[in-house]
């Protein structure tokens, strides 16, 4: 491989590593504001109330996106996977 094609390569992986974990990523930014300004309005100042909402919403965005990453990450695979056969 040259070195354009090694960066075309990684330059794929990092766009499919962000398009994979976004979903995710932005689940837990959301569940992350709403406890803050909650624990902001309210002056609760617990961990827990942080901490498991966020888990328990990232789990379940991982179960929904679950199939949307796993196709991502084939076609991804499939691809640098052809280009080793291309040599």
């Amino acid at each position: 491989m040259t070195g354009p094609e090694v960066l075309d390569v990684a330059r794929e992986a990092i766009y499919t590593l962000i398009i994979v974990s976004a979903p995710v990523m932005l689940v837990g930014l959301a569940v992350g504001v709403v406890i803050s300004l909650f624990q902001a309005l309210t002056q609760i100042q617990e961990q827990t109330l942080a901490f498991v909402p966020k888990i328990i919403a990232i789990f379940v965005s991982l179960l929904v996106a679950l199939p949307f990453m796993a196709d991502k990450l084939n076609a991804e695979m499939m691809r640098i996977a052809a280009r080793i056969i291309s040599g």
